[in-house]
């Protein structure tokens, strides 16, 4: 029986002419995009700047509902093959016409990309036996095992124009370097905005790092055009001097002004704001491995992370309301699995994490740790909503349980590759699913690391449960919904027993901006130039 998912963009509604608009939009970052590299790095800033430049063959719009792309309809034939009709008449911003070569190419590259951090979009093309183009607009992708969700992931994956390094012709085979005879791009090539080379509404302008990254219109994007001539993305990790710009005639949009300024911007005719549930789930990742863990110590030399009852203790210690009431100033909800419920895959009622701390000495009691032991929290101070606030309230739970706990922070520049190389014991992390189902934080984190199903790619705490792995395995190759619904609920129930995973709480992301504008809030957290219009 063959399943099949068709989507069409009808030319009238696609192509319309510019408007009139020609001004330039500022936006200030609470957390600034490491590259321009679209595939250098699959985290959230980066990937919502890449879509302004970048596009894949499908894309999500604010709710993550899929729509086409670059591909204009897609099939599946209820086993491994999917095949993608392409959209004729689009060109690169260097006048390069778009094909299925440039496709290849890209596929390619994720998996020749030297300077990508922890294997990004890797676990996407990975999962790839063959592709093929069978004319310039047709993909045919065979993966290895069933993918129901693989329309969904190359959302993600931004298509580079084969004209910017020298090839012979292309294929899909990374063994032979795929055709490509001249030296794959780093991420350095797109930040100097030599390979910026894109499709999307915008091209790249100029990036300084720490300062500021500028756009401009994409004259022949195949789409509607855009209402803002140039765009201009300012870093302000404080929200503080965010709303003050703001306030000042700075910025246009701001993501994230604590949610405690709200009433005083609603009090302000002359701003608006938005506040949109996210997907995003803040949490603690465990070593659950290592004999000893490099930031524990404990008096008799062990690594206490490895037993379940002091894991156990570690999520009783903590208080998920209040950090949500006082740290997060309401603009949160507390996370008791890992995606917020009602979505697909998660557990329809899952019980709450409660906040006893008397229960948590017992545990601390019984595992052999009445006097506790030492831990660093490790954590970002630029990256998620207060993440070093919140890293500090944890520390301060840990404590009064006995827990002797300090707090490591620093920039996401220098923690994301030393959490990469597992150089923590417990490290604080965000996670946005991009599918919209339960699989995408599943098959990341707790699955053991098999680069072959690209699964498991950040497994740092060592987290290993044979069960567990036959489940994940079957669920996200399972094509039937319910069934693997239910493969992704026995899971996610089995991770969170675990507790090598500590879920924390979902952010809510907060945007405000000028009333002269709209402003369409996403869940995927994403802030996009593509998502402010002129008021009407």
């Amino acid at each position: 029986m063959r399943s099949r998912i068709m989507f069409a963009c009808v030319a009238s509604t696609c192509l319309l002419a510019a408007p009139a608009w020609a001004q330039s939009l500022r936006v200030a970052l609470s957390s600034e995009p490491t590259a321009i590299d679209p595939h250098y790095h699959d985290l959230s800033p980066n990937n919502a700047l890449a879509l302004h430049i970048f596009e894949g063959l499908t894309k999500q719009d604010e709710k993550q509902k899929l729509h086409p792309g670059l591909a204009t309809s897609w099939e599946n034939d209820g086993k491994n093959k999917w095949t993608f009709k392409l959209r004729q008449g689009v060109t690169f911003s260097n006048g390069k016409p778009f094909s299925a070569d440039d496709v290849v190419f890209t596929f390619c590259r994720t998996l020749k990309n030297e300077t990508a951090i922890a294997g990004s979009f890797a676990d996407i093309t990975g999962a790839f036996a063959s592709v093929e183009a069978p004319d310039p607009q047709t993909i045919v992708i065979t993966t290895k095992s069933p993918d129901p969700l693989l329309p969904n992931f190359l959302a993600s994956v931004g298509i580079l124009s084969s004209s910017i390094i020298p090839h012979d012709k292309l294929s899909f085979d990374v063994a032979k370097n795929c055709g490509v005879t001249g030296a794959w791009p780093v991420v350095g090539d797109f930040n100097d905005g030599k390979l910026a080379i894109g499709t999307g509404p915008y091209k790249f302008k100029s990036y300084t790092r720490g300062s500021s990254i500028e756009l401009e219109r994409n004259a022949s994007y195949w789409g509607q055009a855009e209402p803002w001539e140039s765009v201009r993305f300012l870093p302000v990790p404080n929200a503080g001097p965010r709303l003050a710009g703001l306030l000042a005639g700075d910025y246009d949009v701001i993501e994230n002004p604590a949610a405690r300024d709200l009433g005083r911007l609603k009090d302000d005719k002359r701003f608006g704001y938005v506040v949109t549930p996210s997907t995003r789930v803040i949490y603690f990742q465990l070593d659950v491995a290592r004999e000893p863990s490099p930031f524990v110590k404990a008096e008799n030399g062990k690594n206490p992370l490895k037993d379940e009852r002091v894991r156990k203790a570690l999520s009783l210690a903590i208080d998920r309301d209040a950090i949500v009431k006082r740290i997060m100033d309401g603009a949160a909800e507390p996370a008791y699995q890992f995606l917020p419920t009602g979505m697909f895959g998660t557990l329809p009622n899952p019980p709450a994490l409660r906040y006893d701390p008397a229960a948590a000495k017992k545990l601390l009691s019984e595992a052999g740790y009445p006097n506790g032991f030492q831990l660093t929290l490790a954590t970002t101070n630029d990256r998620y909503i207060n993440d070093s606030q919140i890293t500090q309230a944890v520390a301060q739970y840990l404590t009064q349980v006995g827990i002797r706990a300090e707090v490591d922070a620093m920039t996401r520049a220098v923690y994301f590759p030393r959490r990469s190389k597992k150089e923590f014991s417990v490290a604080l992390g965000g996670w946005g699913s991009t599918s919209g189902e339960a699989s995408s934080f599943l098959r990341q984190w707790p699955a053991t690391p098999d680069e072959a199903q690209t699964i498991g790619g950040s497994n740092y705490g060592g987290y290993l449960d044979p069960d567990y792995d036959k489940l994940i395995r079957a669920a996200i190759s399972t094509l039937d919904d319910a069934k693997r619904s239910e493969l992704l609920q026995q899971a996610g129930a089995k991770v969170l027993e675990s507790n090598a995973f500590i879920p924390l709480h979902f952010e809510s992301t907060v945007w405000a901006y000028k009333a002269n504008l709209n402003y369409v809030g996403r869940s995927d957290q994403f802030t996009m130039a593509m998502s402010v219009k002129p008021a009407k």
